[in-house]
C-alpha cells in the first residue's frame, strides 16, 4: 500500500511539475503551423447563456486558476443597453439555477436590471373543468419561478465572467469554427483541435460542446442523436394588459394545438409563449395586431367542444373530492385580458426534441442543447443546461483536486451518468404531457382531466412537484428496472461508469414513465 501510494505521488508531482513548465505534446503539423495560436486545458466552444456560465463558472474556482480557458463565442460584442420595452424572449429561472447564478454573484447583476417573481402558477385544460395551481406558500415560501430575459440574464454573466481575476482565461469574439480534430478513444494524452475559419488553430486537453441544438461538436463525435420535430413553432410576443395588476402569476392553458403561456414581466406587461401547428403559427404572425390580439383572447377564454361522458365523470369526480373535504378545482382566478402587443415583437421557433445518446468521448463534454433539447412547455430547457453546468464544474474540481487530469475518463463518465439519470425522466415527461395533451379523444380528456385534478388537490403532491422533485420521484420509481437492464448492456462494454441509451432503451423508459405520471 505504501509503495503504490509513492508511486502517485511520483505521477501527480509530474503532471504538476509538467503543467506549471507548459511541457506540453502538441501534435507536430499545429507546432510548425504558422496560425497556431497555442495550447488551453480548456476550450469551450459556444457562448450563450450556458457556455458563458460554465465559462464564469471555471474562471472564478480557485481550483482552476492555473489553467488556460478559452471561450469561442461566435457572436460578436455589443454594448448591452437595457431598453424599456421588454425583449420577446424570456426564460423562467428555477431555484436551483438562482442558487448557482448566486453562487457566482451573477443574481445581484440580475436583480440591479429586472426580473419578475412568479409567485403563483395557473394550469388548466381547455377540453375540461380540470386544472393545477401552484403558489409560493407550496415551495416553502420560496417563489415558483423567475422570468428573466435572455439577454439580461446574459449581460449579468458576462458582467461577472469580465470582472474575474483569473489571468488564464480568454474570450475571443466572432469565433467561426471550421472543424475540429477529436482524439480516437486509445489515445492516453488525448487533445482535440479546432480550426477556425481565417485558419488559426487551437488546441486542447479538454473540449467542451456548448454549440446548441445543432451542435458542430457533437457531429465531430459522431454519437447518435435521437430527435424528432413537433411540426410546431413557439410563438413569442411581449403583450400588454387590459388592467394594472401586480402580476405574479404565470397562465398555461392547454388547446388542443398545443399550451399557451402568459408570463408576468410587469404590472403591465406579460411575455407570451404560445406552442401551436406550423402553418397556424405562420398564420398568426401575420395578422393585424388587433386580429392577433382577438385571437389570443380567445385562446384564453373561448370554450372549446367537450364530451357529456368527460363533463359527467368530471362532475362526480369533483363531488367526490368535495365530500372528502378536499379541493375540487371550482375555486380559479381567472387570466388576464389581452389590450395590445409591442410593436415588432412577434416572432417564431420551431420546437423538437433532442438528446445525445452520449454526452462525453476522450477528452470532450456536452452541455446545454448540445446534449439535450425539449418543448418549451414546462420551461426546463435552458435550467437542464445550468444543472450540466453545475455538475460537469463540480466533477471537474474535484478531479483536479485529487491530483487527476482534466480530461480524466471516469470523471467524463460520472458526468455523462449522473446528467443522464436527471435529464432523461424529466425530458420524457415532459414529452409524455406534450403528446397527451395534444390529444382530444374523450377517453385521453377523460384520463388527463382526473389526473390534474386529483394532483391538484392532493397537496403534498403538489408540494412535491412545485419544489421540482418529480424528476426524482421519476428516477426513484425506475431506478431499479432501468439501471439493472442499462448495467447488463454497459457491462459488455466494460465502461460500467457511463449510462448508455439506444433506441429499446428510450422505449423502455417511455413506458415506465407514463406509468409513473399516472
Amino acid at each position: 500500500m505504501l509503495l503504490t501510494r509513492n508511486i502517485y505521488q511520483v505521477f501527480r508531482t509530474h503532471r504538476i511539475i509538467s503543467k506549471n513548465f507548459n511541457y506540453n505534446l502538441r501534435p507536430l503539423s499545429s507546432i510548425e503551423d504558422a496560425k497556431y495560436k497555442g495550447n488551453y486545458d480548456i476550450i469551450i466552444a459556444g457562448g450563450g447563456m450556458v457556455g458563458c456560465t460554465l465559462a464564469c463558472a471555471l474562471a472564478k474556482n480557485s481550483l482552476f486558476s492555473t489553467f488556460k480557458i478559452l471561450l469561442l463565442e461566435s457572436s460578436p460584442y455589443k454594448q448591452f443597453e437595457l431598453r424599456k420595452e421588454y425583449s420577446n424572449r424570456v426564460v423562467a429561472l428555477s431555484q436551483n439555477t438562482k442558487s448557482l447564478m448566486s453562487s457566482l454573484n451573477v443574481w445581484k447583476h440580475i436583480e440591479d436590471m429586472r426580473l419578475q417573481p412568479v409567485k403563483h402558477m395557473q394550469v388548466w385544460d381547455a377540453c375540461s373543468d380540470a386544472l393545477i395551481s401552484f403558489n409560493s406558500a407550496d415551495n416553502y415560501n420560496d417563489d415558483v419561478a423567475y422570468i428573466v430575459e435572455n439577454d439580461v440574464l446574459l449581460h449579468a454573466v458576462n458582467t461577472e465572467l469580465n470582472n474575474t481575476d483569473n489571468k488564464n482565461f480568454n474570450i475571443v469574439y466572432e469565433a467561426k469554427i471550421a472543424d475540429y480534430t477529436l482524439p480516437n478513444s486509445e489515445e492516453i494524452n488525448p487533445k482535440s483541435l479546432v480550426k477556425m475559419n481565417n485558419g488559426d488553430t487551437y488546441s486542447c486537453q479538454l473540449l467542451i460542446g456548448a454549440d446548441g441544438a445543432n451542435s458542430a461538436v457533437r457531429r465531430a463525435m459522431g454519437v447518435q442523436y435521437l430527435s424528432w420535430n413537433y411540426d410546431q413553432m413557439g410563438v413569442v410576443a411581449t403583450l400588454y394588459l387590459a388592467e394594472e395588476t401586480d402580476n405574479t402569476t404565470a397562465w398555461q392553458r392547454w388547446l388542443p394545438s398545443g399550451p399557451i403561456a402568459i408570463l408576468p414581466l410587469d404590472s403591465q406587461r406579460s411575455s407570451l409563449v404560445w406552442s401551436t401547428w406550423e402553418d397556424n403559427a405562420k398564420r398568426l404572425l401575420k395578422l393585424p395586431e388587433e386580429q392577433f390580439v382577438d385571437e389570443l383572447n380567445d385562446a384564453l377564454w373561448k370554450q372549446y367542444p367537450r364530451s357529456g361522458a368527460v363533463e359527467g365523470c368530471m362532475s362526480w369526480v369533483s363531488g367526490c373530492l368535495r365530500r372528502a373535504g378536499l379541493p375540487d378545482g371550482a375555486a380559479r382566478q381567472l387570466p388576464p385580458s389581452v389590450q395590445g402587443v409591442a410593436s415588432s415583437s412577434r416572432a417564431a421557433f420551431p420546437l423538437a426534441f433532442g438528446h445525445s445518446t452520449r454526452y462525453v468521448a476522450n477528452g470532450v463534454a456536452l452541455v446545454g442543447d448540445a446534449a439535450h433539447r425539449v418543448h418549451p412547455l414546462a420551461g426546463q430547457g435552458v435550467n437542464l443546461g445550468f444543472g450540466d453546468v453545475k455538475e460537469l464544474t463540480e466533477l471537474l474540481a474535484d478531479a483536479t483536486y485529487g491530483g487527476f487530469d482534466i480530461n480524466d475518463p471516469s470523471y467524463l463518465q460520472r458526468y455523462e451518468s449522473n446528467r443522464q439519470r436527471h435529464n432523461v425522466p424529466t425530458q420524457l415527461a415532459i414529452e409524455a404531457l406534450h403528446r397527451l395533451y395534444t390529444v382530444d379523444l374523450p377517453p385521453v380528456v377523460l384520463l388527463r382531466s382526473v389526473g390534474l385534478q386529483l394532483t391538484n388537490a392532493l397537496h403534498p403532491v403538489k408540494v412535491m412537484i412545485s419544489s421540482v422533485v418529480v424528476s426524482s420521484i421519476l428516477v426513484r420509481f425506475t431506478t431499479t428496472e432501468i439501471i439493472y437492464k442499462l448495467t447488463v448492456d454497459n457491462r459488455r462494454t466494460k465502461k460500467p461508469h457511463a449510462v448508455y441509451f439506444n433506441k429499446n432503451h428510450m422505449l423502455y423508459i417511455i413506458t415506465k414513465t407514463a406509468c409513473c405520471i399516472f
